[in-house]
Order: structure tokens, then C-alpha cells, then sequence
């Protein structure tokens, strides 16, 4: 073996992330990620979970007592909300009109729980009234849950009709936010919803690592009057709670250079203004959108419904999706994705999330996207586009 060798460090290329996540983080937020450690226990990083507690309160416009950050991505968020609100016994009605509603199913189903899935076309929204008829048909209802902006198909679901049935059936109203949260309104206490979690890496613009979730009384009540322990050890959220809490029991050596990431990055979003950061990526992704169809593009969701931080657009015939999305990578260093599911090799999803939602980015993006969509023979109107986008922008 050779011991002379020097292993080389590994430096990424810079990119433009414009994809469905991650998105770019806010170069304070890496900069915070590299202050010095300190212990979890530390007394001030105590007070650096306290505030964030705070924040994320903010950000989620609730009141909640019981709202932390669990460890992990936005997925983890997910497992600790299924994990803890079910248990055998108990009857869901999941809303499923994407790859992530599905996911939340799969792990429904883990729980022993029985699990009616109510079904939406792949670019259509939830429909109130399915769930309606779902629940006559079965008694109690435990729990329903749906995703707010479903990434895999840029549908964003209206939630006050499903609120008011969550209401009317006495069950917890679960909310998936991971790509919601900071980019378009969210607003668990108006919703009355019950089980709200989110990720890092989306709107709030921080790396992935760390999960805002939010419960309401009604379910810390279903939590603490559980008749097993939930299916999992890590995210058992009354173990999680102790820990963020006052008591401070120890749970787990807590992520210290996410949580400075986290902190960083909600106060960022805090200081823009929820309001003023809601507008710019309204905006901007409107902007993006009319570009795109003035490209000669079709948009997949549904108009009613569509996402502002996350377009689905369909590959026209005759297009190699995945050729159009490597050269976007090599020659003009920009990610974008493919589609997932039964989407898979019919559409890109194209990301405006954070720190990517900027004017420049749209401007950048559709002239880089239409040069490799006419190199490849569709006849892409690349001033039509950007003139298009320009006036949505107003610049």
C-alpha cells in the first residue's frame, strides 16, 4: 500500500439548483453551519432550540405548545407524524394525487392501522367530496392526511374544505408542508389542522437535515393517550418533546450544525416578511410558468391548482427529457428533474424554491432551456418567452 498518497478533498461544482429540492441555501445559512460546536446541552444551545421552537411557530402561524424539529430530512417529519398519530386499531383516510401522498400510505399501512386511499389524477387536486363519501362509508375516522404541494406533480391542494370534514368527522387533519413552508402561505391555526411537518431544503432554504413539525392539543391528547408505543424509537415524538422542552431529557446527540443552519435560515425568512417572501415566489414562479408556455411548452397540473414554487411541464414528443436535463447540467450548470411514478419520462419539474426564486434565475433559465430545446429541433420562441416572463416580472 501505498502511504505517500495524499487523498484529495472533494469540491463540488457550483450549481443551479432548480429542481424539486434541494434548493440553493443562503450563503449566511453554510456560513452559519460552520461556527464552532458546542455541546447539546449547552446552555446556549438551549437557547438557540428555544428560539427556533419560536420560529417555527412563526413560520407555521400557529400557537402550538408542542412544535419542535425532528433530526433528519423532511421524510422524517413524515414518519414521526404517521408513526406517532397511528396505531393498529385505527382507520385513515390518506388523499393521494402524487408520489408523496403514496408515500404516506406506505407508511400508514407499517402501522397497523387500516388506511382508505382516496385517489386524484396525477396533476389534479384532492377532491373534497371524495372524502367525504370515503368516511360515510366506515366509522371512525382517526385521522385524515394530505399533502399541501405534492412535488411530483406541482398540484398545490386547497385545504379549508378538507379542514371543515376533518372537523365534522372529529378526526386529526395531517398536513405534509415539506415543499410548502416559507415559499406559499401556510396557516395551521386558520386551518385548525393538527399534524403540520416541513423540511429544510425547500422554500427555507437550508440544507436537509432537520424537520419543523407542529402539533396541535387535540394531538397531543391522541399522542399521550396511545394504547402501544409508536412504531419507531428515534422519532417517538413524546421522547423528542422531552428534549425541546423544559425537562431536557436526552434523547439523541442533536444535529448542532443543522439546528445552527435551521435557525439561521427561519430568521432570514422571518426578516424578509412570510408575506413578502409568499409574494416573491408567487412571482417569480408565475413568471416562469407564462415563460415556459410562450416557449410552446405545455404545463402539467391543472391551472386552478398549480404550484408557484414547483412547475411540472410536459416533454413534447420526439424530446429526450433526460438528454435536455443532462446538458442542462454540463453546459450551463442548472439541475431540474424528471418525473417520478407514473410521471416518469413525461414530465420536468422545475424548481423556484428560496434562495433559486430569484427574477435572474427565471430569466437565466428559460433562455438556457430554450437554446437546448431548438439545438434538439422544437421550435422554441426564446424572445417570446423571455418578453413573457419580463412583463410578469415587471422588468
Amino acid at each position: 500500500m501505498n502511504t505517500d498518497k495524499k487523498i484529495e478533498f472533494f469540491e463540488p461544482n457550483p450549481r443551479l439548483l432548480m429542481g424539486p429540492g434541494p434548493s440553493g441555501a443562503h450563503p449566511s445559512v453554510l456560513a452559519a453551519m460552520a461556527m464552532p460546536l458546542i455541546g447539546h446541552l449547552d446552555p446556549d444551545f438551549l437557547r438557540l432550540m428555544d428560539e427556533c421552537k419560536n420560529m417555527i411557530r412563526e413560520v407555521f402561524q400557529t400557537n402550538n405548545r408542542f412544535t419542535l424539529a425532528t433530526p433528519g430530512t423532511g421524510t422524517s417529519g413524515m414518519e414521526a407524524a404517521v408513526m406517532n398519530m397511528l396505531e393498529p386499531g385505527d382507520r385513515a383516510i390518506i388523499g393521494t394525487c402524487g408520489y408523496f401522498g403514496n408515500r404516506i400510505v406506505e407508511m400508514a399501512e407499517r402501522t397497523g392501522a387500516e388506511v382508505i386511499q382516496v385517489d386524484a389524477e396525477w396533476g389534479s387536486a384532492i377532491e373534497p367530496e371524495a372524502i367525504r363519501a370515503a368516511a360515510k362509508k366506515t366509522q371512525p375516522i382517526k385521522l385524515i392526511a394530505i399533502v399541501h404541494a405534492e412535488t411530483s406533480t406541482g398540484v398545490q391542494q386547497p385545504i379549508e374544505q378538507i379542514s371543515e370534514i376533518a372537523k365534522e368527522l372529529d378526526a386529526l387533519l395531517l398536513i405534509d408542508c415539506v415543499t410548502s413552508l416559507g415559499g406559499i402561505p401556510v396557516q395551521a391555526d386558520k386551518w385548525e389542522a393538527d399534524i403540520l411537518y416541513s423540511g429544510t431544503q425547500k422554500c427555507l432554504s437550508a440544507p436537509p437535515g432537520a424537520s419543523p413539525i407542529t402539533l396541535s392539543e387535540k394531538a397531543v391528547g391522541a399522542l399521550s393517550s396511545r394504547k402501544t408505543l409508536p412504531n419507531t424509537w428515534y422519532l417517538d415524538l413524546q421522547k423528542l418533546e422531552a428534549y425541546w422542552d423544559n425537562r431536557r431529557a436526552y434523547h439523541h446527540t442533536s444535529p448542532i450544525s443543522m439546528l445552527y443552519a435551521l435557525h439561521r435560515a427561519l430568521a432570514i425568512t422571518l426578516n424578509e416578511g412570510l408575506e413578502n417572501r409568499w409574494k416573491r415566489h408567487e412571482r417569480n414562479g408565475r413568471a416562469l410558468q407564462n415563460g415556459l408556455e410562450a416557449l410552446g411548452l405545455v404545463l402539467h397540473a391543472e391551472k386552478s391548482v398549480r404550484l408557484s414554487v414547483l412547475t411540472t411541464v410536459r416533454i413534447p414528443e420526439g424530446i429526450d427529457g433526460e438528454l435536455i436535463k443532462s446538458e442542462l447540467l454540463s453546459n450551463f450548470s442548472t439541475e431540474i428533474a424528471g418525473g417520478l411514478g407514473v410521471l416518469k419520462g413525461k414530465i420536468w419539474r422545475i424548481g423556484l424554491m428560496g434562495e433559486s426564486s430569484t427574477p435572474n434565475n427565471v430569466l437565466f433559465f428559460l433562455s438556457a432551456f430554450g437554446i437546448l430545446l431548438r439545438k434538439y429541433g422544437f421550435k422554441a420562441d426564446v424572445a417570446a418567452s423571455l418578453e413573457s416572463a419580463a412583463q410578469t416580472l415587471k422588468v
